[in-house]
This record gives C-alpha cells, structure tokens and sequence, in this order.
C-alpha cells in the first residue's frame, strides 16, 4: 500500500506545502492541527472551543484515512499558554479518556497569535 495524502481544505496547507495527514501502511501521521473551522477558516478566540474544533479536524483527517480515533497511539499538545491547559482537559478526556494515548505537552508559539492549542497525533490502523 502507497502513501496517500488527505488534505482538510485548509488554506494552510497549500500556502506551506503539507497534508493535514498521511498515510503510510497501517501508520496516519496528522500534522499539527488547530481551531480553525476549515469550510470557513474562522477561529474561536476561546481555548475550549478551538480545542472542540480541533479535536473535529483530526476525527475528519482520520476518517478519510479510514482510521479513528480509538486508532491514536500517540499524541502531543501544543500550547502558547501553558496555565490554559487544564481547561482543555475536560475536551480531551472527551476523545481520547478511553484511548488514552501516549502523550506530550509543550508550550511554544504558534504560526498565528489567534491559535491556542494545536493537536498533532499518530494513529496505527487496525488496533
């Protein structure tokens, strides 16, 4: 099986030149994904519901790999603001409690001051 590229319709991705995800064998690689509601390309400015939306990015990255998210092995977080990760705990204990990935998370700035979080996750089919 080759590689196979799913694009989210972002603008972002032809801008820089990456794939919201790749697959690769059984392996989906999602790149850091953020808040934004691509069909729009608006963004929250409230932490929870871009971590809501990017949670809904992912899934949909996911399902056109033919994957889920009970596929995700790992994880990482990524957050300009560190003290605003617990209020994005409840959200992922929404999608990943039972999963439970293995996971990271950092504090870093991102690519735009409007982003909050950005979510990058690996998935490994047919667990």
């Amino acid at each position: 099986m080759g590689r196979k590229l799913i694009s989210s319709g972002s603008s972002f991705e032809l801008e820089v030149g990456y794939s919201r995800a790749v697959v690769d064998g059984n392996w989906i690689f999602v790149s850091g994904t953020t808040g934004f509601d691509y069909s729009k390309m608006t963004i929250s400015d409230n932490i929870e519901e871009q971590t809501e939306q990017t949670f809904i990015n992912i899934q949909s990255a996911l399902e056109q790999a033919g994957s889920s998210m009970a596929d995700i092995v790992r994880v990482m977080y990524i957050l300009p603001e560190g003290n605003d990760f617990p209020k994005c705990c409840p959200i992922i204990r929404k999608y990943l409690g039972k999963v439970r990935p293995a996971a990271t998370m950092i504090s870093a700035g991102l690519s735009d001051p409007r982003m909050r979080i950005e979510i990058q996750v690996t998935a490994l089919k047919g667990q």
